[in-house]
């Protein structure tokens, strides 16, 4: 069999071993079980399946993704680093077109360096999920709720402080319970940040699908650029996530689309010698 690419890229870093690890597989393949099986064994958040076949024709790009456990509408940062991973190769012209469950969604080189996403702004709502009191998300917190929101995939807390948001240690068995695919804790920064600092911090949770904690989520920043933007006054933010291995994304917000920036840098390349027929 001819040998598959599988690459792992650490997302919105420019610095190997942090921000968000993403895998990219270069296939055609159309098997899910068997996708599925690949993400399971790479085992990070998620792991990209990008198809070329098309590209010739009808100047898309197939992209899906999946995490260890389920395959989900929208990524942010493994879309990054697939588009990283065209880009560095020369496999794909900027800006790329990939084809995907959420539509088409964009991806272009910057002059000054970095990759601009272009993805559907998710607006949240101010709301509790159907079933949850605020009280709820308080215990598994350890903190304060400000406000909470939905959005189309996730639940939004906003509480007091960045620091609560660095020193969270929720349980994780509430949050799974919550509706959605996860929940995104929220704070301001700083009243007054410097230029190039960081607007708003956030960490994100999602153990309904398999993630305790993703290190940098870019679809997040969909809703989170919305959120922030309304309270703040400017379409034009900066959002750092305060995991442990931790990252930025860009964000600006340009009507019902929203543009995610970040870096990205390969880590390793290699071949995936399971074939599709063989799972």
């Amino acid at each position: 069999m001819e040998a598959v690419q599988l690459l792992l890229v650490d997302a919105f870093t420019s610095s190997p071993f942090t921000g968000n690890p993403a895998g990219v597989c270069l296939t055609d393949a159309d098997d899910a079980a068997w996708m599925q099986a690949v993400a399971a064994e790479v085992n990070v958040s998620e792991t990209a399946f990008v198809d070329l076949s098309s590209l010739a024709t009808t100047g898309e790009v197939g992209l899906r993704w999946f995490t260890p456990t389920v395959e989900v509408e929208i990524c942010g940062h493994a879309t990054l680093a697939s588009a990283h991973v065209l880009f560095e190769q020369g496999l794909a012209e900027s800006p790329i077109a990939f084809r995907t469950a959420s539509g088409v969604l964009r991806a272009e080189a910057l002059p000054g360096g970095g990759i601009q996403l272009d993805f559907p702004v998710d607006e949240p709502v101010s709301a509790l999920p159907d079933g949850h009191l605020a009280d709820e998300f308080a215990d598994a917190l350890g903190a304060a709720i400000v406000e909470i929101a939905r959005c189309r995939y996730d639940v939004l807390v906003e509480i007091p402080s960045a620091a609560e948001v660095r020193d969270l240690e929720p349980d994780l068995s509430v949050l799974r319970a919550a509706s959605g695919r996860g929940v995104i804790v929220t704070a301001r920064a700083e009243e007054d940040p410097a230029p190039g600092a960081p607007d708003f911090v956030s960490r994100f949770f999602a153990p309904a699908v398999g993630i305790d904690e993703d290190p940098v989520t870019g679809s997040a920043h969909c809703c989170l650029a919305p959120y922030w933007s309304s309270r703040l006054g400017r379409d034009r933010l900066i959002g750092a996530q305060l995991s442990p291995r931790g990252g930025e994304v860009g964000v600006e917000l340009a009507g019902e689309r929203v543009y995610l920036r970040g870096d990205a840098v390969t880590v390793s390349r290699g071949e995936l010698l399971a074939e599709a027929t063989k799972i």
